[in-house]
């Protein structure tokens, strides 16, 4: 196998082929390059290409490269490879697996020569090698039946999976393959997207290899196959034309160890940054909080300062009003006994005289007549001195009730400020307390370095909110390439949309319509020629002018635009060059309005169809003058349909 193959360089000359005798055309091929007339194998590590295009010095390539090219163009779908290339580059592919296989390892030094073994298969298998990713594996050769209406089934991925689960694979699901003949007899193995998946995919790939059924065991050429074979997917796999080729580019992409490596590293040293950037913030944070705990504490105290002032000064004028009342008090207290000792000694006074007035009673008649009267006087007087006394009496009574009275009010009026204050003060202080217990609160939840049990308890229920997130995210990583293709079609079907909206609006005068981007508006033509020539031949200058810009339109020689940044942006963006020749002569001869219509189209065309330079239409917002939403030509087309309807 060492040994340098020669071949003839004489390729067969065929005609042109079509796409359906593509695969006819290759096995011609590969039985060409089995008989040796084509020079591949150029020594031991260098292979060619003997359908790529002669050179005075063709170039060389490993045995995995070459493989590389070949799959390459055999499975292109471009339209510059010709059916005749992919045939003859599929015959490359078939005859480099199937009869030059061995040379892979004889042309690649082994392992032991590369890196040390270290027992990590990861670390052991190649890391710049191509895998799907997310990691898969690939069964073939699993047994088929046929049922009665002569399709082709086999056993449920369910059970190879368990079984594979018990081996200590563990895959997350195995898919067989199916055609329009039912179970091909290949299944895709699918691994968890992370570092355990890998770990598992080439534990797998490793024990079909060393049991002998390998992806090489099942290429070669020796006989009848039996059992299983199963390998982990690789480049060659994605870019086949089989039906396993065709799954796994619907579900993966190719990606290096190196590369994964790489983008977890890209993606841990990120998650440092924001959580260094996050901890930053905090102890901004927890800083501002404490100088605004600093702040409300000072105010809070000099607000109890003036408030125990405030109280002092109102319990002195209180104490000053009661004693200015007491004195009122006993002021009247003093004049009412005051006048009852006058009373009682006026009373005292006419007992006296009524007593010498009855001595005399006996002298004369006159005298007791005059004694009577007296007497008569005296009694009134007495009566009117008990009543003013009985008066008085009461009086003193209701001076004495109205002074325990405003007595009682004032004890009750003092006590309920009493009251008041005291609440007023209780609520104070629990505010006083609950702020502080808030900021030592805060404080401990952003400076859990002090070692308390439950902040240490709090800091790792956030790091674990954080690895919950983590996960989140990784699970979010593995949807990413199927929401990429749903939005893919998605947006597919959105444009089918709008093209089928274009098409029924097309005649529509309303606010949502089509309009022609790329189109010359005829009126500034007609404006600019009436004012410079006669009124007869205008609509002829017009048409010829009109025509002449049209055709300046269409050239795909004419590119009147130039490059420049905008602003700090390092992007450059294509204007209008207003130094272009034709563009300054007609603004010299026209004006602007023409100028101005010729640059806008000029601008839609290089917007809409820059490599066609045509007219295309686009749903337009006329009212807005602006491209309409998908959801605007929607809502017009719907409102259109209910008047039709109500009609």
């Amino acid at each position: 196998m060492g040994s340098t193959v020669v071949f003839t360089s004489d390729e067969e000359e065929d005609s042109d082929i079509s796409e359906s005798e593509m695969e006819y055309h290759a096995d011609r091929i590969y039985l060409t390059l089995k008989t040796g007339k084509l020079k591949v194998k150029l020594s031991p590590q260098a292979f060619t290409c003997p359908y790529c295009p002669n050179k005075k010095k063709k170039p060389s390539f490993q045995y995995k490269d070459l493989l590389q090219h070949a799959s390459g163009v055999g499975n292109s779908n471009s339209e510059k490879r010709t059916p005749k290339e992919k045939a003859t580059h599929l015959a490359l592919v078939k005859y480099l697996q199937v009869d030059l296989a061995d040379s892979q390892e004889a042309g690649e030094p082994s392992s032991s020569n590369k890196r040390q073994k270290t027992g990590d298969p990861i670390q052991d298998c190649d890391q710049d090698e191509k895998l799907v990713c997310p990691w898969k594996g690939v069964v073939v050769n699993i047994p088929t039946r046929k049922t009665q209406d002569g399709r082709s089934a086999g056993e449920s991925g369910s059970k190879l999976r368990d079984e594979y689960i018990q081996r200590g694979f563990n895959p997350t699901r195995v898919r067989p393959l199916w055609n329009h003949w039912g179970f091909s007899g290949t299944a895709i193995v699918d691994f968890s997207n992370d570092w355990n998946g890998l770990h598992n995919a080439l534990l797998f790939d490793k024990a079909y290899q060393v049991d002998g059924h390998g992806k090489r065991d099942w290429l070669k050429k020796d006989g009848p196959k039996s059992g299983l074979y199963a390998w982990i997917a690789r480049a060659d796999d994605y870019n086949g034309s089989t039906l396993v080729g065709e799954d796994l580019r619907k579900k993966g992409d190719l990606k290096t160890i190196a590369e994964v490596t790489e983008e977890e590293a890209r993606k841990q040293e990120k998650l440092v940054q924001n959580l260094t950037q996050l901890v930053e913030e905090k102890k901004k944070g927890v800083k501002e909080f404490e100088e605004m705990c600093s702040v409300k504490s000072r105010e809070l105290k000099e607000k109890l300062e003036e408030k125990e002032e405030s109280l002092e000064k109102h319990n002195r004028e209180l104490n000053a009003i009661q004693e200015r009342t007491m004195g009122h008090v006993n002021k009247i207290f003093a004049d009412h006994e005051r006048l009852k000792m006058r009373l009682e000694l006026e009373k005292k006074k006419l007992e006296l005289k009524g007593i010498e007035l009855a001595k005399r009673e006996a002298h004369n008649e006159t005298e007791r007549k005059n004694l009577s009267e007296d007497l008569q006087q005296n009694a009134s007087k007495n009566s009117s001195l008990e009543l003013a006394s009985m008066e008085q009496q009461k009086a003193d009574e209701e001076v004495k009730k109205l002074a325990e009275y405003q007595r009682r009010q004032k004890e009750e009026l003092h006590e309920k400020i009493i009251r008041l204050e005291r609440q007023r003060d209780q609520k104070q202080a629990i505010e006083l307390e609950i702020e502080q217990l808030k900021g030592e609160l805060n404080v401990k939840r952003h400076m859990g370095s002090d070692g308390d049990a439950e902040i240490v308890k709090e800091v790792e229920e956030i790091y674990k909110g954080l690895t919950e997130k983590e996960e989140e995210l990784a699970d979010l990583d593995k949807f990413n390439q199927t929401l990429i293709l749903r939005e893919r079609r998605t947006n597919d079907e959105l444009q089918e949309a709008r093209k089928e909206l274009v098409n029924i609006m097309k005649e529509w005068k309303l606010s949502i319509g089509v309009k022609r981007m790329g189109e010359l508006v005829t009126k500034p033509f007609m404006d600019a020629l009436q004012q410079k020539y006669c009124q007869q031949d205008v609509e002829d200058r017009a048409i010829d002018v009109l025509q002449l810009w049209e055709d300046y339109l269409k050239d795909p020689d004419w590119h009147p635009f130039k490059r420049i940044k905008l602003g700090n942006q390092e992007r450059e963006v294509e204007v209008i060059d207003e130094r272009d020749e034709k563009l300054r002569e007609l603004k010299e001869d026209l004006g602007d309005g023409p100028y101005n219509a010729v640059t806008r189209a000029l601008l839609e065309i290089n917007e809409y169809n820059p490599s066609g330079r045509y007219i295309t239409t686009e749903l337009w917002n006329l009212k807005e003058d602006r491209k309409a939403t998908l959801e605007e030509g929607v809502t017009c087309l719907l409102d259109q349909w209910q008047k039709s309807k109500r009609r």
